[in-house]
C-alpha cells in the first residue's frame, strides 16, 4: 500500500471542498473496498478524507411518506430497520443477500452504491483494464466472461456491477442526494446515477469530482410483495451471477430489475408491461439488446428461469 495523508473532515461542505481540490483524494468510511483496492494498487489515493463523524448515519421519515436514509448507515442497521422491513422488504432481503455479518457491520450506504466491479481482469494489476486504466485495452474482451455483462456493455468494457442493494434501490425508484463542492445540492433518481460504460469505463456514476453522496431517498411505499432472489456459485459472500429484484401487485403487474448482467443495475421500464405474460416474455423485452459471449449466454436462460420463481413465489 502506497502513503497517503490522511484528514477528518469537519462537515459535509468541508469534505467536498477537499476533495475536488485534491484530484487523488478519496472519501472513507466503512472502507470495505476502498482499503482492499488499495492494498493491491488498484486505488492509489494520495489523502484519504475521513466521513464517519459526519452525522449521516440515520434512518428518518421523508417528508412525503418515503424514507431517507443517511450515506453513513451501516448496511446491517438498514437491513433490521422495523420501517424498511416492514415498506421496503426488497431492500432489506437484498442487503442480507450481499456479502458477510461482518462486512455488513461496516459496509455504508453510500460506499455500496460506489462500490467497484470484481471483473478478475479489473482486480489484476498485470492484464490491461480500461477501467483500471483507460485506453489500455480490455481484457476480459476475448478472455474468460462466465461471470461478466450480458448487456449495455462496449468494445471498452463488460464488467458487471457487484451491489445488491443498487438493483433493489432501481426497482424501489431511489433518489441520491449530493453536495457538490460549491455547497450545490443534487438529487439524482438512480436511474441516472450509474453509468454504462460507453468509451469512458473508468466514469462509473454521473458525480463530479469532489461531489459528497449526503443520503439515499426512498419515495412512500407501494405495497406489493417484495422479492429478491439471488443465483450465485455459492451459498454465501459471492457475487451473484443474477439476481432478480422486484415487486409484483395482486393484480399481477409490477417491477423488476436485474443484477448481474451488466455495467448498472438492469431495468427496463416498458419490459415491466409484459410481466403478466410470464417470465419468458418479460425476460425477452429485459435483455432483447443481449451480447452474451459463448461462456456467459447461459445468463440469458437463467434471468428468465430465476424470473419464473420469482413471479412463482408471488402468486403463492
Amino acid at each position: 500500500m502506497r502513503a497517503f495523508s490522511y484528514e477528518r473532515a469537519s462537515s459535509v461542505e468541508a469534505a467536498a471542498r477537499a476533495a475536488a481540490q485534491n484530484r487523488e483524494a478519496k472519501f472513507i468510511a466503512g472502507g470495505t473496498n476502498l482499503l482492499d483496492l488499495m492494498k493491491l494498487e488498484i486505488e492509489k489515493p494520495s489523502h484519504l478524507i475521513d466521513v464517519n463523524g459526519l452525522g449521516l448515519d440515520k434512518i428518518e421519515k421523508a417528508r412525503d411518506g418515503g424514507l431517507r436514509i443517511g450515506a453513513l448507515v451501516r448496511n446491517t442497521d438498514l437491513a433490521a430497520d422495523q420501517t424498511v422491513r416492514r415498506d421496503y422488504g426488497l431492500l432489506s432481503r437484498a442487503l442480507v443477500a450481499g456479502a458477510s455479518g461482518q462486512l455488513r457491520n461496516k459496509a455504508t450506504t453510500a460506499g455500496n452504491l460506489l462500490q467497484r466491479t470484481r471483473c478478475p481482469y479489473f482486480y489484476d494489476p498485470n492484464q490491461p483494464c480500461n477501467k483500471r486504466d483507460p485506453g489500455s485495452g480490455c481484457s476480459a474482451i476475448g478472455g474468460i466472461t462466465r461471470q461478466l455483462g450480458v448487456i449495455g456493455g462496449s468494445e471498452a468494457c463488460i464488467a458487471t456491477h457487484p451491489s445488491d442493494m443498487a438493483v433493489a434501490m432501481r426497482v424501489l425508484d431511489a433518489v441520491v442526494e449530493t453536495v457538490k463542492s460549491n455547497g450545490e445540492k443534487r438529487f439524482i433518481p438512480i436511474a441516472d446515477f450509474h453509468r454504462l460504460p460507453g468509451d469512458t469505463p473508468h466514469l462509473e456514476t454521473t458525480l463530479e469530482r469532489g461531489e459528497f453522496i449526503t443520503s439515499v431517498t426512498l419515495p412512500p411505499p407501494i405495497g406489493g410483495k417484495h422479492i429478491y432472489r439471488k443465483v450465485r456459485d455459492r451459498a454465501s459472500y459471492a457475487f451473484a451471477l443474477v439476481s432478480i429484484a422486484a415487486v409484483i401487485q395482486p393484480d399481477g403487474s409490477g417491477r423488476v430489475a436485474v443484477g448481474g448482467v451488466a455495467h448498472k443495475p438492469w431495468r427496463v421500464e416498458t419490459a415491466e408491461a409484459e410481466l403478466n405474460k410470464g417470465a419468458r416474455a418479460t425476460a425477452a423485452a429485459l435483455l432483447a439488446d443481449a451480447r452474451p459471449t459463448e461462456q456467459n449466454k447461459f445468463k440469458i436462460g437463467l434471468t428468465e428461469r430465476t424470473l419464473g420463481a420469482v413471479l412463482s413465489e408471488a402468486r403463492e
